[in-house]
């Protein structure tokens, strides 16, 4: 069973950076597309970025859009966050599943794996 742990959370003033990381233990998360979530309280859970495997893309909703870079190594996918805000504050999340298509098609409940999550708090 593919398992994900999420690290690199923490606190930082705005304007900083942090570097997540999704990791996995039992299978290679390699082939899978992975996605990147989070919740702010009070509010739903958002997708904001993916990186597919077939056909190789990435995705970035416009909130985070030139400010994050999420990438890959083996068995781990990074998230680059770049001149954070206080609006970035949330519990994040990656998610993988097997599919085959563009990861900006693939709706949250198509997602397989999830990790336990990691808090961003950008605050001064």
């Amino acid at each position: 069973q593919l398992q994900l742990v999420e690290s690199g959370g923490g606190l930082v003033q705005p304007g900083g950076s942090l570097r997540l990381s999704c990791a996995t233990s039992g299978f290679t998360l390699d082939f899978s597309t992975v996605g990147w979530f989070r919740q702010a309280p009070g509010k739903e859970r958002e997708g904001f970025s993916c990186i597919s495997t077939s056909p190789v893309n990435t995705y970035y909703a416009d909130s985070v859009k030139g400010r994050f870079t999420i990438s890959r190594a083996p068995n781990t996918v990074y998230l680059q966050m770049n001149s954070l805000k206080p609006e970035d504050t949330a519990f994040y999340y990656c998610a993988a599943v097997q599919l085959f298509r563009s990861c900006e098609s693939i709706p949250q409940y198509e997602y397989r794996e999830w990790g336990q999550g990691t808090q961003v708090t950008v605050s001064s």
